[in-house]
C-alpha cells in the first residue's frame, strides 16, 4: 500500500513564500551611533540619490561616520554622508559630501521634529541597506552619552561577557 504523499509547492513561488520579510543587504553601518549616543527611537526611511550614487552604493563604497539629520522646515536632510564618486560615471558624477534629503511622511516629520527640538535631540543615521532593490536609511534619535556614561556601558557589558563566559565553561565539564 502506498502513502500518498502531501502536496507540497515547489519552485521558486516556493521559495518566496517561505521567506516573509525580503533580505537586507546592509552597505554601511554607524557602530560609533551606538556608542556615542543612547538611542531612543528609530525610523526606516528612503533616501532621495541619483544613478551614479546608487551604482557607488551597490559597490560597497560609503561612510556615514560624520553624518547627521537636519530638519529644515517640513524636510529632513542627511548631511555629511560621504558616498565616493563613480569612476565610470565620468561628467555625469554626483558631488561626494551633498546633502540628500530624506523621504518621510508628514506625521513622522513632525513626530521626529518635535522630538528633537523639545528635548534637544540628535538625528543620527544608524545604518543604510538595500530592502527590494531601494535605498533604505535606519535612522535614530539619540541623546549624546557624556564620557562617563559611556564607561559605565562598557563596564556592564565586560561583566555580562565574563559572566556568559563563566557560565558556558561551567556548563560542558561533566562535574567537575
Amino acid at each position: 500500500m502506498t502513502i500518498p504523499k502531501p502536496n507540497r509547492p515547489t519552485g521558486k513561488k516556493a521559495a518566496a513564500g517561505a521567506a516573509d520579510k525580503p533580505p537586507e543587504r546592509v552597505v554601511a553601518e554607524n557602530r560609533k551611533a551606538r556608542h556615542e549616543y543612547e538611542i531612543l527611537d528609530t525610523l526606516e526611511c528612503g533616501i532621495a540619490l541619483v544613478g551614479s550614487e546608487v551604482k557607488s552604493l551597490r559597490a560597497g563604497r560609503m561612510s556615514l561616520d560624520e553624518a547627521y539629520g537636519r530638519i529644515d522646515g517640513d524636510e529632513v536632510w542627511l548631511i555629511g554622508c560621504d558616498i565616493p564618486e563613480y569612476e565610470k560615471a565620468n561628467r555625469l558624477n554626483h558631488p561626494p559630501k551633498r546633502p540628500r534629503k530624506l523621504l518621510l511622511h508628514r506625521r513622522e516629520i513632525k513626530k521626529f521634529a518635535g522630538q528633537a527640538f523639545d528635548k534637544g535631540l540628535t538625528l543620527v543615521p544608524l545604518k543604510m541597506y538595500f530592502k527590494s532593490g531601494r535605498v533604505k536609511l535606519l535612522l535614530g534619535i539619540g541623546r549624546g552619552r557624556k564620557a562617563h556614561d559611556k564607561r559605565e556601558k562598557l563596564k556592564a557589558a565586560s561583566a555580562r561577557r565574563e559572566i556568559e563566559i563563566a557560565l558556558r565553561g561551567r556548563g560542558g565539564r561533566g562535574g567537575r
